[in-house]
């Protein structure tokens, strides 16, 4: 049963290559990196290693470069916003400051400067008010639906500088 769904299938996939000017193994691999991204990864890596240029998956290639990179700033960002939340809780509850959430804030910072010293890259980043100004919308939102602070500021109060300092530690509002 299982022996004859196979031939079925790869008779299906070559008249689909020939109709659509393809290479039944190229839509073949193309199925494997929709289904099993971990074992389209290992024949691709086995392909580079041994030089068989012509088969590889270069479009899908290209993707998963390309989302490494969107990873690594995505982790960033999600570690800025982590950061803005607990110094927006720092700055607006200072009686509820406690050595938890120091450490926390100088964990946050330590992460991302390795992030940034390991990918330098993504310290262009830091130039980027846009991505502040998301980092900082998503904290804000956070903190206020996890403490309902009425008064947190519109405007991301700190310069990247000083939420990245490990000197830096804002007063209470």
């Amino acid at each position: 049963m299982i022996e004859s769904y196979e031939i079925s299938l790869r008779l299906n996939i070559e008249l689909f290559s020939c109709a659509a000017g393809l290479k039944a193994e190229e839509v073949a691999m193309s199925n494997v990196y929709e289904d099993d991204v971990v074992t389209w990864a290992e024949q691709q890596a086995h392909l580079l290693r041994t030089g068989q240029w012509s088969r590889l998956d270069i479009d899908n290639i290209v993707e998963e470069i390309e989302d490494v990179g969107e990873s690594e700033r995505r982790e960033v960002q999600n570690r800025l916003c982590v950061l803005i939340s607990d110094l927006l809780k720092w700055s607006h509850q200072p009686g509820r400051r406690s050595r938890n959430w120091r450490e926390g804030i100088q964990l946050q910072r330590t992460i991302i400067d390795k992030q940034l010293r390991r990918h330098a890259g993504l310290s262009t980043l830091l130039n980027d008010d846009e991505w502040a100004v998301e980092a900082y919308g998503d904290a804000r939102t956070a903190i206020y639906n996890e403490t309902g602070q009425p008064d947190l500021p519109e405007q991301l109060p700190w310069s990247i500088g000083e939420l990245l300092s490990p000197e830096f530690w804002p007063e209470a509002r």
